[in-house]
């Protein structure tokens, strides 16, 4: 079978491969875009659809912020808007120890300009009457927003195609060993791929495709649980989470609540199932915040599978054994939004002309310091 030669190898095209081999074209580098099955069908695209900054780290926020700025620019980039929208994100405190921890991070964060609003239980119920009256108060970060993941995840994958990159589905790697001054990448299909460099942006399998690399790397597999109503009246026009994490929710304009929390199972064949328990304790809290869900009738329940790291920050670096390696991935349930601005810093790592705030904070080794 004939090697296909390239300059840079992305494992994973999900959003951050997808946007890493985008930026990587938009700067003439040779691109070839490796899926283990379709693009964008994995966690990047069956994730909730939040676009949040609120409630992300300092180190995350620098990402979340230039971010922002290209979740505005999607028709340019993708030819769609992915069904984004700036409705605002309101994150809910349901004790007074939570209103000041919302309180304690709005202060901690002042320097990006986030706009964040603190609400109290009186002006909550006035802008959001469906919320529960249990519901002590709030932040709001007026624009944040939501995205449809079905439909961003690829859409990238397909503008870097066009940019022209080369994508490979159906593609699982087997082998990766080291040739050159570069990597022969073999699939399980017997496809091969010569590349000089290569991006690891392989998800909830990152670790594995890392150990070839001889990097180990403590990644914990999850199976986030969400859930979508039958279309509703209008409820609620901002993507919402709480205090502590647990639960968040979202209308779409058709009327139908995607709501998540809680975890599943694995399944064979790299599968992943709905966690009961998660969606019985869903069922009890929804009610709780938004008390028109106690009777909405669900229609479709799902989970993906995601990597998480216990600092709840992604590697992003080069790899500690392997020159010329790029790892991304590990997002922990919160890389939707800052996707797109790590493909681009990833891009700009490789080719020399840019780099990553705070990277300590994102090494691949920082376990190893400890």
């Amino acid at each position: 079978m004939t090697v296909i030669h390239t300059e840079v190898a992305i494992i994973g095209a999900g959003l951050v491969g997808s946007s890493a081999a985008l930026a990587l074209r938009r700067a003439g580098v040779p691109v070839v875009l490796i899926e283990r099955g379709l693009c964008g069908a994995r966690a990047s695209g069956v994730n909730f659809g939040g676009v949040r900054r609120q409630g992300r780290s300092i180190e995350q926020l620098h990402l979340a912020q230039r971010a922002h700025t290209i979740w505005a620019r999607l028709p340019e980039l993708l030819g769609t808007d992915g069904e984004y929208i700036r409705s605002g994100h309101l994150k809910l405190a349901r004790s007074e120890a939570d209103l000041e921890k919302l309180i304690a991070y709005r202060d901690k964060v002042r320097d990006f300009d986030l706009g964040l609003e603190i609400l109290d239980g009186a002006t909550l119920r006035r802008l959001f009457p469906a919320l529960s009256p249990s519901i002590v108060g709030g932040s709001l970060c007026p624009e944040d927003g939501q995205a449809n993941p079905r439909l961003v995840a690829p859409a990238f994958a397909q503008a870097a195609v066009r940019a022209g990159a080369r994508l490979l589905e159906h593609c699982a790697v087997t082998q990766i060993e080291p040739v050159g001054n570069g990597y022969l990448i073999t699939a399980e299909d017997g496809r091969r791929i010569r590349a000089e460099r290569v991006v690891n942006a392989a998800g909830a399998w990152g670790a594995v495709i890392a150990r070839h690399f001889g990097d180990e790397i403590p990644l914990q597999i999850k199976y986030p649980t969400m859930l979508v109503t039958e279309p509703l009246t209008p409820q609620i026009s901002v993507s919402l989470g709480v205090e502590g994490g647990g639960f968040y929710a979202r209308q779409v304009a058709r009327g139908n609540v995607v709501m998540g929390g809680g975890y599943g199972f694995a399944i064979p064949g790299d599968r992943s199932r709905p966690g009961p328990g998660a969606l019985v304790e869903l069922g009890r809290t929804a009610p709780t915040i938004i008390p028109a869900l106690a009777h909405a009738q669900v229609i479709r329940c799902w989970s993906g599978i995601e990597g998480y790291f216990s600092d709840k920050n992604p590697v992003i670096g080069f790899s500690a054994k392997a020159p010329q390696v790029i790892h991304a991935f590990g997002f922990s349930g919160g890389g939707f939004q800052i996707s797109p601005a790590v493909g681009e810093v990833v891009a700009e790592m490789l080719t020399g002309t840019g780099k990553l705030m705070m990277a300590e904070r994102f090494a691949v080794d920082r376990w190893a310091a400890k």
